[in-house]
């Protein structure tokens, strides 16, 4: 059976030029500390990376600090930080944070103060996109990067996290972007790697990987790619509610990202869909990476005022750039398949 991919919120597919660029990143042998070639040829790989994810997220490159994932860069930022945020962020920001300000119907924040919270540019499950106060203290950039245009100079934030295999890079690399002036306190305590914000040897294989996605995704962005993009989400959304008129189209009156569709039918629980498309060859979710294959409710939906029930029967469809359109026709007609035979057991 052939496999199709819809699971890019998740990890997307490594990019060729990435590939590339570690692969030969590996016959670089020098420590980037090193003063002698080999480990001027290593700092050569990790500084050109910190160039090209500065050009494609619109920051400096001494802006740019790179850590291990998205996951790391949050908690550089937030510790030691008391700042209020929304239910709907990822768990990674929710680990730091209070979660007591308001998301409406559509999953739009209200942000009575931003110098003292931190707000998502755009969410994972429902591709819901906010509009960053000036002043914010910090924004989960994940998701938005490579998918629509940033620039960390202009978004009012004064702190970003980022990471690598959302846009191609990839795993287990990411960075923390932040404005010149700012002080955060160094939990990787050793060296003076990362201008003493994160010490330990860089990881110059997959610096080299992250470097490459951010500009080829930048490029694929300016060459409106994700225009393309939008345009099979649309198809996809078209399709389903024409073969399913009860379907729920989640945050459907918010400006969302190109390449999500979160979607509920009342009653047909998210992971039985996972399951029953996987068999048929689709890769879905039933929301977040880092919360799907725990059997409950999405606090996402909870948080947006939907009730248990749809919240427990959410999932996610998310593509990119390779996604075809005879992909998507296929995987709308094995879900309505599906869903038929749903409707006939609840009838």
């Amino acid at each position: 059976m052939s496999r199709t991919y819809l699971d890019w919120n998740a990890t997307a597919p490594l990019r060729p030029e990435a590939r590339a660029a570690m692969i030969a990143a590996m016959d670089v042998v020098g420590n980037p500390s090193s003063v002698h070639a080999e480990g001027r040829a290593a700092k050569m790989i990790v500084e050109t990376a910190r160039a090209q994810v500065a050009e494609a997220t619109g920051a400096m490159d001494a802006d740019v600090v790179f850590t291990s994932g998205a996951t790391e860069a949050a908690a550089l930022a937030l510790s030691g930080r008391e700042l209020a945020a929304t239910a709907v962020e990822h768990d990674c920001v929710g680990a730091w944070v209070a979660e007591d300000l308001a998301v409406d119907r559509n999953g739009i924040a209200t942000v009575p103060d931003s110098a003292n919270s931190a707000l998502q540019l755009a969410n994972s499950e429902t591709g819901v996109m906010q509009s960053l106060p000036q002043g914010l203290a910090f924004t989960d950039a994940v998701q938005a990067v490579g998918k629509v245009p940033f620039a960390f100079s202009w978004s009012g934030a004064q702190m970003a996290a980022i990471s690598g295999h959302k846009f191609g890079g990839p795993k287990g690399i990411g960075a923390l972007i932040l404005r010149q002036g700012i002080d955060i306190p160094s939990q990787m305590r050793g060296g003076g790697q990362e201008m003493g914000r994160r010490a330990g040897t860089e990881n110059v294989i997959a610096i080299a990987g992250i470097g490459a996605a951010a500009a080829a995704a930048a490029a694929d962005l300016d060459a409106g790619r994700m225009q393309e993009v939008a345009e099979l989400r649309n198809i996809l959304e078209d399709t389903l509610r024409q073969g399913c008129p009860d379907l729920i189209l989640l945050g459907q009156g918010a400006e969302r990202l190109p390449n999500t569709t979160c979607i509920a039918v009342p009653g047909w629980r998210g992971e039985t869909q996972v399951m029953q498309m996987d068999l048929a060859g689709y890769a879905i979710s039933a929301g977040s990476a880092c919360s799907s294959g725990k059997v409950k409710a999405s606090k996402v939906i909870r948080a947006m005022g939907y009730d248990e029930d749809i919240a427990s029967s959410t999932i996610r469809i998310s593509i990119g750039a390779t996604t075809t359109q005879a992909e998507i026709r296929g995987f709308a007609a094995a879900w309505l398949r599906q869903f038929e035979k749903f409707r006939a057991r609840a009838a």
